[in-house]
C-alpha cells in the first residue's frame, strides 16, 4: 500500500505570513499618508500607483528616472538594531540623482526583501522613506514586501528604491560648461551610503563594537556611521530658480568619489581643478584613512570626504546661487572651477 500524501500545509508553514503582509500594510498607511503632494492620485494598496503631472504644475515635462539601494550600510543597521534612518539613504540616493538632470522629484516606490518579517522593524525603515520622501517634497506612491525565507537569512533585509521625477524640456541638466566655471561644494553629513564594505572593514580592524563610543563623533560607533544621507534637492532647486541659465550642472557625489563623479557633467575637453584645503575634511573621514591606513587617491576615489553635491556655475551666477543655497540651509564651499583638460579629469591641489 502505497503511503498517501501529506495534507494541510499552508503558506504560512512554508514561511511566508500573509496576515503580518497585511498588517504591515495598514500599520504604514500614515507615514505613507505624510508624503501626500500635489498630482498624486489614490493610496496604497493597489497594482499600481498613480501621478497626475498636469496636477503637479507641468507644461512640457520629461520624465527622468533613478534607482538605487544603501548597500552594505544596511549591514551595520542590522547588526546595530538601528532601522529608522536607512529608509532616508534609500530615497536621498535616488532623489539626488535626479537632480543631476534638473529634474524635480515627484514620486518614489521602494522593494523591501526580508527572509521572515518583522512588522515592528520594517515599519521603522518606512517610517524612514517617509521622512526622506518629506524632505525631498515627494510621494511615496506604492511599494512591495517580500518575504522570502531561505533566500535571506534570520533579520536580514534588503532595500532598493526607485524616484520618477520631472523637469520642463528646456530645462535639462547638465548644460555645457565653460572654462572658468565655478565649482561650488555642498558639505556632506558623512559617508552617506558609500563604502560601507570599506567602512566596515576598518571598524573590525579598530576592534570597536557599534555600541562602543564613536572616536570620531557624538554617540555610538553605530550612530554615527549610520547618519543618513543629505537630501539636496529643496536647496538647489532653489539655487536652480534664481539662476537657470548660469547654473550650469549638479554632480551627486556618490559611489566613485570626487574623483569619477564630476567628470560626468563635463564635456571631454574640461578638466575640474579642485583645492582639497578648501574644505574641512569630516574627522569620520580621517578616522578611516588612518585606521584603515587607506592612501589619499583610494579616499577621494571610494567617498565624498566631505562633498555631497558639486555645483557647475558661471562666475557671474555665483553670488546668486552661494546665496540661494546657503539660505535653505547648505554648507558651501568653492572649492575650484573648471579648466582645459591635458589629462586627467580631476586634478587636486
Amino acid at each position: 500500500m502505497t503511503d498517501q500524501p501529506k495534507t494541510g500545509l499552508t503558506y504560512r508553514d512554508a514561511g511566508v505570513d500573509v496576515d503580518a503582509g497585511n498588517a504591515f500594510v495598514e500599520a504604514i498607511k500614515p507615514a505613507v499618508k505624510s508624503t501626500t503632494r500635489a498630482g498624486m492620485m489614490g493610496g496604497i494598496g493597489g497594482f499600481g500607483g498613480l501621478f497626475d503631472l498636469k496636477a503637479a504644475g507641468f507644461d512640457d515635462p520629461v520624465l527622468v528616472a533613478a534607482t538605487d539601494g544603501v548597500g552594505t550600510k544596511l549591514k551595520l543597521a542590522i547588526e546595530s538594531g538601528k532601522h529608522d534612518t536607512v529608509g532616508i539613504d534609500l530615497v536621498a540616493m535616488c532623489v539626488n540623482d535626479l537632480l543631476a538632470q534638473g529634474a524635480q522629484p515627484l514620486f518614489f516606490l521602494d522593494y523591501f526583501a526580508t527572509g521572515k518579517l518583522d512588522i515592528a522593524h520594517a515599519a521603522s525603515v518606512v517610517e524612514g522613506i517617509a521622512e526622506g520622501c518629506r524632505q525631498a517634497e515627494c510621494g511615496l506612491i506604492g511599494g512591495e514586501t517580500a518575504e522570502m525565507p531561505g533566500l535571506y537569512a534570520g533579520g536580514d533585509y534588503d532595500l532598493a528604491g526607485f524616484a520618477v521625477g520631472a523637469v520642463e524640456r528646456g530645462a535639462i541638466l547638465p548644460r555645457p560648461a565653460q572654462v572658468g566655471d565655478v565649482l561650488l561644494g555642498l558639505a556632506s553629513s558623512g559617508p552617506h551610503s558609500n563604502g560601507y564594505s570599506l567602512i566596515r572593514k576598518v571598524a573590525a580592524q579598530s576592534g570597536l563594537g557599534w555600541g562602543d563610543p564613536a572616536p570620531f563623533g557624538e554617540g555610538t560607533l553605530a550612530e554615527a556611521l549610520l547618519t543618513p544621507t543629505r537630501i539636496y534637492v529643496k536647496s538647489c532647486l532653489a539655487a536652480l530658480a534664481v539662476a537657470p541659465d548660469g547654473l550650469r550642472a549638479f554632480a551627486h557625489i556618490t559611489g566613485g568619489g570626487l574623483t569619477e563623479n564630476i567628470p560626468r557633467v563635463l564635456s571631454d575637453d574640461l578638466a575640474a581643478r579642485i583645492d582639497l584645503s578648501s574644505w574641512q575634511r569630516p574627522a569620520v573621514f580621517d578616522w578611516i584613512a588612518q585606521q584603515g591606513g587607506v592612501e589619499e587617491a583610494e579616499m577621494r576615489r571610494a567617498f565624498n570626504c566631505g562633498i555631497g553635491m558639486v555645483v557647475v556655475v558661471a562666475p557671474e551666477a555665483e553670488g546668486a546661487v552661494r546665496a540661494a543655497l546657503q539660505t535653505a540651509g547648505e554648507t558651501v564651499y568653492g572649492i575650484g572651477e573648471t579648466i582645459p583638460r591635458a589629462g586627467e579629469a580631476v586634478v587636486t591641489a
